[in-house]
């Protein structure tokens, strides 16, 4: 009997299901299949933070920058292995690598239907660099060497004689003090995207809410609920839109590893960020075909704000240096393929040959030795220890390792008391951005795939140099780099001749290089794990 009814209803739902697609009038079957369509194309991602800004010109973070790039196009993009490919401007080219036009896409708009122009990125450029702006990444483009840029960041000139034009609606022309063969490189970056004139102009500092933003990506801002959720749609305005597959994107701020990894097995999330080191083996056991595992240009380290005590002192700076044990914070305290780092280039960077300092080589214990010579030699004992804060963002793999690193200190050295200071993600990158810290966990990741997007950021004065590093011979090698008859290999040696000098001045501590582990979802489909870059617009992503 129980047998019979279960085949009476299967046949019942099978003739249902084919006169509502046969007929195509049952309204509730539309809906249906409607709000199932909807429901397959969402695709959630975890960003684990708040983010601080979605104005281009004021972020400096990555929970900021995966957002920008699903929003804003720039005039050049990545593809799946990170080379550089068109975006709004469909083509470029030098002569002298010091001249540089770009042809703007005749399709590109905005989300309200207007044109982009090369007025818009002239407008955008000189913006950036504008000390009223009082944007992070100000100092961006300096690696560029765009006429002026130095004398307009300094306030010695107006923003208007910023090297670039319009030369017509379509083309767009940079000009450079010195030839940079890597110019367009650098010109995916956030920092480097158009923002809307009349828009920013009309609203403010509101113009990136959802109901004035306009932008130019393959999304558009739906939806902001401060601490929980940004929503993205489809912008049915962008050139590409044909090629965007999924109709709305969802980000998260959830900064718990364990939390993500617990939602993302509820499937409440499709794609996790990092994954916390203590399930790691369980998740790889667990989810072979959902872990995906790849390369990144990023390198975590620890910022010493070498213009406040104890940190002016270098004997502080190298004996910290010399008492973290890398292997065992990479093997032990982390343990999903991160490698100990002695350089702030990562490696594996394009044209980078790694500096190797000679205690590297040493065993710990005698690292340990000098390590406690040089803080004797500081001033400091048993009866003077050594005393600072740790300042770190809420996170608990950021705090996992700030605990094991002060760990190190107290056992190594004795005389050392760390103070762990815990901020939320918009507070911490304040107080690194003002220098009201004494040591920092950060990290960077490359903004182009060239050494010098990570070297330039130690440069005297530079908007990123959090640290307070100076060093007149830094700067002059890294200026060397873009000397007239210098190529590759040379330029190569330079880098490493820097890396030689971050290290003899313990201006930072690296820590270790990044390696990208998330879950993702069998059936989203367009994942890269080739982009040593970590680039991952969702645009690129679909349902399979």
């Amino acid at each position: 009997m129980k047998k019979n009814t279960s085949w009476k209803l299967a046949t019942l739902c099978a003739l249902t299901l084919l006169t509502a697609c046969g007929k195509q009038e049952a309204g509730d079957s539309k809906k249906s299949l409607s709000e199932n369509k909807e429901a397959g194309s969402v695709i959630t991602r975890n960003n684990t933070a708040e983010p601080q800004s979605l104005d281009p010109h004021q972020i400096t973070g990555i929970p900021e920058i995966n957002i920008i790039r699903d929003l804003f196009d720039g005039l050049v993009q990545t593809d799946e292995k990170g080379e550089i490919q068109p975006a709004l401007a469909q083509s470029w080219e030098s002569k002298d690598n010091k001249v540089w036009r770009f042809h703007l896409r005749n399709d590109a708009k905005w989300s309200n239907g207007e044109p982009v122009s090369a007025e818009d990125f002239v407008y955008s450029w000189q913006r950036l660099v504008d000390p009223k702006t009082g944007s992070p990444y100000a100092s961006y483009l300096q690696a560029a060497k765009i006429t002026n840029i130095d004398d307009i960041i300094d306030g010695k000139k107006s923003p208007d004689t910023l090297g670039v034009k319009a030369i017509d609606a379509h083309t767009f022309e940079v000009t450079l003090d010195v030839p940079v063969p890597y110019f367009p490189k650098l010109l995916f970056h956030a920092a480097t995207k158009a923002v809307p004139k009349k828009t920013v102009e009309q609203f403010g500092t509101k113009w990136t809410q959802p109901e004035n933003m306009v932008n130019s990506g393959a999304y558009k801002l739906s939806n902001w609920v401060v601490n929980e959720r940004i929503e993205l749609v489809k912008n049915p305005q962008y050139y590409d839109a044909a090629k965007v597959k999924t109709d709305k994107i969802v980000h998260l701020p959830i900064n718990s590893q364990s939390e993500d990894v617990a939602r993302y097995q509820a499937g409440e999330i499709d794609i996790t960020d990092a994954l916390p080191p203590e399930q790691y083996a369980k998740i790889k056991s667990e989810h072979p075909n959902e872990l995906k595992t790849s390369p990144m240009l990023c390198t975590y380290y620890l910022e010493l704000n070498n213009s406040k005590a104890p940190f002016n002192d270098v004997r502080v700076r190298k004996a910290l240096s010399l008492a973290l044990d890398r292997d065992t914070l990479t093997e032990k305290v982390l343990g999903r393929g991160e490698e100990p780092a002695y350089n702030y280039t990562r490696v594996g960077t394009a044209g980078f040959v790694p500096n190797e300092p000679e205690w590297s080589k040493w065993d710990y214990a005698k690292r340990v030795e000098e390590a406690k010579k040089l803080l004797q030699q500081a001033g400091y004992s048993e009866a003077k220890p050594l005393t600072f804060s740790y300042l770190y963002n809420t996170s608990e793999q950021h705090k996992k390792i700030a605990v094991a690193i002060a760990s190190m200190w107290k056992q190594a050295l004795g005389n050392v008391d760390v103070k762990l200071e815990n901020q939320e993600w918009k507070t911490y990158t304040e107080s690194r951005r003002s220098g009201n810290y004494q040591l920092a966990r950060a990290s960077w990741c490359g903004d182009y795939n060239e050494p010098s997007t990570f070297l330039n950021t130690l440069k005297t004065g530079h908007s990123s140099n959090r640290a307070k590093y100076s060093n007149r011979a830094y700067d002059a090698l890294l200026e060397r780099t873009l000397a007239a008859g210098v190529d590759d290999g040379a330029r190569s040696k330079l880098y490493t001749e820097a890396e030689a000098l971050i290290d003899k001045d313990t201006a930072i501590i690296p820590t270790h290089g990044f390696v990208n582990s998330r879950l993702v979802k069998e059936r989203i489909g367009g994942y890269s794990t080739e982009d040593v870059l970590n680039e991952l617009p969702s645009k690129r992503l679909f349902i399979k």
